[in-house]
């Protein structure tokens, strides 16, 4: 109980509101000034960009205080002459003896390039800005969650370990036991040694849409926001091999006008809550990144263009870009966003080719060339989500040539009630980048997984 209390004690710096108040404060000194009389420490405590200025009084005792110290203060808060609060502490504490000594690799008062700070993944979140937007990724995770419960969404922990390739393009990390005494020891008849632990090929998951649509049958709305995984040869700032994927499912869902109603509708107010809830720390990561600190794609209605509309407007401007424009493949990021620029919006560009969409997406009754399918380009990240109506006849969908031969649990829901569903699935990263103005998409993420670096 003595704890509970100590703990209850202690004050965020984040949470400091009233001069005047007595109270205690932990954290990491940041910087160390020392005049004639007094001590001024910078402290941080992890629960804001901004630093609170400790005021103490000089003498031996204080002279050991140094940058990366752990110290708890207590005292009174006061307003400094610059506006800000500060605390003129009776009492310090050294909580660990820990200083940037020789081999730190971060200087406190000099600003590191993201390449160099990257190489040091369990220090990082002592700088600044990553700090700033490890906050508004975990704010942007709340609001997510408590949006889609609003909307009546089921939340479900779709599982990591699959047999199933839910895109269908090969791009998948293979899982097995390290041990090959194991495998031996698990070996049965007319089943390939490495596949002896389930008996069969086993993926990390590159997608939970397969497994919202059966929960979805069941249980109606459902979403899901978890790992996916892809094994891509790309090191390409808006790539990792490991992300994490927002994914919704919606039932009795019957146009995709209305899949790209809910989509707009839920970015735009998912990001007006972070906003109002972490403006300082995003503000902080704008002005980290050189980024603007507008969000106008907030204030205009979106607009939505066909595939072959879209790919009209490319061809006649296919001078202006370094990528070759093709009727056979998907648009580059710099045709994305072009046609972002170009519509002064967003822009869902729906009803694609067949051919270049999965087996699992509508065909269009009047027109089987093409899929009921969207893709959301914004700007400065190109495609955020990707999206359709999903193929509702049981027949359809096994005669699909794609429909890979595992999957006859997935023809099944059609065949026993069926529904009409359709949803989307969005980068979780990509969006903070969005937000951020971050330029690469391993500074928005703890422990970036990218081809050739898995560190810790």
């Amino acid at each position: 109980m003595l704890f509970i209390k100590r703990f209850k004690s202690i004050q965020r710096i984040a949470h400091i509101t009233e001069p005047g108040d007595s109270l205690q404060v932990q954290g990491w000194i940041k910087s160390v000034r020392r005049l004639k009389n007094n001590v001024f420490l910078d402290i941080n405590d992890g629960s804001t960009s901004g630093k609170l200025q400790v005021v103490l009084p000089r003498n031996p005792e204080t002279q050991q205080l140094g940058a990366g110290s752990v110290i708890s203060a207590v005292g009174r808060v006061q307003v400094a002459p610059n506006g800000h609060y500060e605390l003129h502490a009776d009492e310090v504490k050294f909580l660990s003896e820990g200083h940037l000594q020789d081999g730190y690799p971060f200087s406190p008062k000099q600003k590191h390039a993201p390449e160099y700070v990257r190489e040091h993944l369990h220090l990082r979140s002592r700088v600044d800005y990553i700090a700033a937007q490890l906050r508004v990724r975990h704010r942007a995770q709340k609001i997510i969650h408590d949006y889609m419960d609003e909307q009546g969404f089921v939340k479900i922990d779709t599982p990591m370990l699959t047999t199933n390739d839910c895109e269908g393009a090969g791009e998948v990390f293979r899982v097995q036991p390290e041990s090959a005494q194991l495998l031996k020891q698990m070996g049965r008849p007319n089943v390939p040694q490495d596949q002896s632990y389930f008996d069969q090929k086993v993926f990390l998951s590159v997608s939970g849409q397969l497994h919202l649509e059966a929960m979805s049958y069941g249980l109606g709305n459902t979403y899901t926001l978890a790992p996916a995984f892809r094994a891509e040869n790309s090191k390409s700032p808006l790539h990792l091999a490991e992300f994490y994927m927002f994914e919704a499912e919606l039932v009795q869902l019957e146009g995709l006008d209305v899949l790209a109603e809910f989509i707009e509708r839920m970015l735009k107010d998912v990001t007006n809550r972070v906003l109002d809830a972490n403006a300082a720390d995003l503000h902080f990561c704008q002005q980290s990144a050189n980024a603007s600190s507008e969000l106008p794609w907030l204030q205009v209605p979106w607009k939505m263009l066909s595939y072959d509309e879209a790919l009209e407007l490319l061809l006649a401007n296919q001078s202006s870009f370094k990528t070759a424009v093709t009727a056979d493949e998907g648009f580059s990021k710099e045709q994305e966003l072009f046609l972002v620029s170009h519509c002064a919006a967003p822009v869902f560009v729906v009803d694609w080719p067949t051919r270049q969409k999965p087996f699992y997406m509508k065909s269009s009754r009047n027109n089987p060339e093409r899929v009921h399918a969207l893709d959301l380009l914004m700007p400065t990240v190109g495609e955020l989500c990707g999206g359709s109506l999903r193929e509702s006849d049981a027949a359809r969908l096994s005669s699909h040539p794609d429909l890979p031969k595992e999957l006859n649990w997935y023809v099944e829901l059609r065949k026993y009630g069926g529904l009409q569903t359709g949803g989307f699935g969005m980068g979780f990263e990509r969006y903070l980048q969005l937000l951020s103005g971050v330029k690469n998409i391993r500074d928005v993420i703890p422990f970036p997984r990218y081809p050739h670096s898995c560190k810790m």
